[in-house]
């Protein structure tokens, strides 16, 4: 009894020297930047983790510099993640309701598909994707950031979305269709409602995607102007020899307030949306 308790006690206490030694691997990177943005110069490195001095000028200098358009990129980027989310969500949505609640011929197929191209990186596609918005008329545009990121979000959400929708009675759907109710009714005025999890969950992964990419950013948006904050953010960097990383390190925390925000204040309706779409397949 003792050498199993003895045991409880040594991996127990193995699991707690893990998960310390994982929060610190995973704080001390972000704690780094956070404290960076307030140190004085333009260098990160520095001999101790805390400054000697702190200022807040770098924040200013985004806003402020007549070269670096940080205000500018900032609501670039909020209006296209804003727009793809709404969009995406709701093709999504659509999507997942119709595998989920209708039984139709090449159903497992469509499945089969979303699953299979889910599986492959979206970078694969851009040379075709880039070619297809040039006959458009469509590059240097948000509107091209917009289309691009909604359309491929039903490859991300739609099977976790599906999984949860199975969960909702399918005896909600069979009441209201004895009412009279449209296929459409039922979807917006008994599925919806039921579904505020799943519709967050999906909300703020579609929010966060457009937020932070940089790789196709990069490849459509040619001007300036039109830049979103991570490829501004690069340039920022590239172009002054590597000699303003305290700015960036400030332009970094601002990046991460809006997303940090809504996580604290979401993260139970995200668990939720989570958990109950993996109940089921």
């Amino acid at each position: 009894m003792n050498i199993r308790k003895l045991k409880t006690k040594v991996r127990l206490s193995l699991s707690y020297i893990t998960l310390v030694i994982l929060s610190v691997i995973a704080i001390y990177p972000a704690l780094w930047i956070v404290l960076g943005s307030v140190r004085q110069g333009r260098s990160l490195y520095s001999k101790s983790l805390i400054p000697e001095s702190f200022t807040l000028e770098h924040y200013r200098d985004l806003f402020t510099s007549d070269t670096i358009l940080y205000g500018t990129w900032y609501m670039n980027t909020i209006k296209v993640s804003i727009l793809s989310m709404l969009l995406g969500v709701i093709l999504i949505m659509l999507t997942s309701y119709a595998v989920s609640r209708f039984r139709f011929r090449g159903r497992r197929a469509v499945l089969s598909t979303i699953l299979i191209l889910g599986m492959f990186p979206g970078f694969m596609s851009m040379i075709a994707i880039y070619l297809l918005l040039k006959e458009l008329n469509l590059l240097d545009t948000h509107l091209a950031l917009v289309l691009v990121y909604a359309a491929g979000a039903p490859l991300g959400g739609t099977l976790i979305a599906k999984g949860f929708f199975d969960t909702i009675p399918r005896s909600l759907d069979e009441a209201a269709r004895i009412d009279g109710a449209s296929n459409f009714k039922i979807f917006s005025s008994v599925v919806l409602p039921l579904s505020k999890p799943i519709i967050t969950y999906l909300a703020l992964t579609q929010f966060v995607g457009p937020w932070v990419d940089f790789i196709f950013a990069k490849l459509v948006l040619r001007s300036k102007e039109n830049w979103t904050v991570a490829v501004g953010m690069w340039d920022m960097v590239r172009e002054n020899q590597n000699s303003h990383f305290t700015m960036f390190a400030a332009g970094a925390v601002l990046i991460a307030v809006p997303i940090t925000i809504l996580f604290m204040f979401l993260q139970r309706l995200l668990v939720d949306g989570l958990t109950s779409g993996a109940s089921k397949g």
